[in-house]
């Protein structure tokens, strides 16, 4: 391997005094809805929002001074552009970041607000890169690749001595995946730390590559992702023989068990988490019985969600868990009657959050009406007898899934 244990303390020591040293900790109500003994080592608490910065800075200290002069580019969905564009003002190094036409506004603006020059382009990583390498070839400009370098490799592998440091009795470390730079860094510095510990992979299930590089297999890859931050068609070169070393499995996540840990997280741990930073407790959540008894560390590896997207992940999951419950009555309409369903839902404890009022449907008699209601329940047995409650009355009311 390319990179040593040797490299990653190294970096540990170099970037000592230049990035936080965040904290891992126990996480009582997560180990109670895995079954696991979870502590957690939240990178969300960097300044720029995710463990990125290690990579970034690793890598930028070690720019010669012709290099720190023709400045510095990158391609990104958010994280690693405002880690580089971060650790290059502090250098004083020209930084230039290429993103996907997709990237979240948050992203994108923090990115500029630490002096980065922003460039949106192509609908992929992938694409990004392209233009990448033609501004390399036009302006001289080095690039900081996200994942497939050396020192990035490096650099993040220092969270895996620092978690193990907090927590040494960890016998497994679950590891979000995308181009492979945190997963292999880290494999590295835990296998060196601990011959016996278990790492285990979490990859989004629209960007299964990993699990293609590793299986021979071709599953699809691409779609709309909440872990855009692990959203890559290529696997790092550099990367692909370590995990195929020293990762013990991957787990493919689906974008409900994402929106769930996101939303586990902010309830349970009173922290933000993005999609990608969630993802290990993603993969918690589907194979639970690959982590039940153990003594299992997650990175939440970012933080950077956009509001109005964690805003939409939390109603979501309420709806999941039928604390909020959508459903539709079609009956005779008559002077009185939203007043006498409003009435009675009170008297059964929900509260509304939502109705509409439609005559006009072709599904609808010419005499009926069809009201689609929302509301706020305590739960699903709650949600059951409001809606049996109804039922009884003649109302017939008919659930709305709204989410898988």
């Amino acid at each position: 391997m390319a990179v040593q244990f040797n490299d990653i303390e190294a970096a540990h020591r170099l970037m000592a005094d230049e990035i936080i040293r965040t904290p891992t900790l126990y996480a009582p109500r997560l180990s109670a809805l895995t079954g696991a003994d979870i502590a957690v080592k939240y990178e969300n608490m960097q300044v720029t929002g995710s463990f990125k910065e290690r990579g970034a800075c690793n890598r930028m200290r070690q720019l010669t001074g012709d290099e720190r002069r023709r400045g510095v580019i990158a391609m990104s969905a958010g994280n690693h552009a405002q880690a580089v564009a971060w650790h290059a003002r502090k250098l004083g190094v020209p930084a230039t970041i290429v993103m996907p036409e997709g990237t979240p506004h948050v992203k994108a603006e923090n990115t500029r607000q630490f002096g980065a020059t922003v460039i949106f382009e192509g609908a992929t990583l992938a694409e990004s890169q392209v233009a990448v390498e033609r501004l390399i070839g036009a302006e001289g400009f080095v690039l900081v690749h996200p994942y497939d370098d050396d020192a990035i490799i490096a650099g993040q592998g220092t969270a895996a001595i620092e978690m193990l440091a907090d927590a040494p009795a960890l016998d497994t470390l679950v590891v979000p995946i995308g181009g492979g730079g945190l997963i292999a860094g880290m494999a590295i510095a835990a296998k060196a730390i601990n011959p016996a510990i278990r790492i285990i992979g979490a990859e989004a299930s629209l960007y299964p590559s990993f699990t293609n590089a590793l299986c021979g297999s071709s599953l699809p890859i691409g779609g709309a992702t909440l872990a855009e931050g692990i959203a890559v068609k290529n696997v790092g070169t550099r990367n692909l023989p370590v995990v195929r070393d020293l990762v013990d499995g991957i787990v493919l996540v689906e974008e409900s068990a994402i929106e769930r840990a996101v939303a586990c997280y902010a309830t349970l741990q009173r922290t933000m988490a993005e999609g990608a930073g969630a993802a290990g407790l993603a993969a918690m959540l589907t194979r639970p019985e690959l982590f039940a008894g153990r003594k299992v560390g997650l990175i939440l590896c970012g933080g950077n969600i956009d509001a109005r997207i964690l805003a939409s992940v939390m109603v979501r999951q309420l709806e999941r868990e039928e604390r909020i419950v959508s459903f539709r009555m079609t009956t005779v309409d008559q002077p009185g009657l939203l007043g006498k369903v409003a009435t009675r839902l009170g008297e059964l404890g929900a509260n509304i959050l939502e109705v509409s009022h439609q005559r006009l449907l072709l599904d609808v008699p010419a005499k009926g009406v069809s009201l689609d209601v929302t509301v706020e329940t305590r739960g699903p047995e709650h949600a059951a007898e409001i809606l049996a409650a109804l039922a009884a009355e003649g109302y017939a009311p008919r659930r709305i899934q709204r989410v898988d």
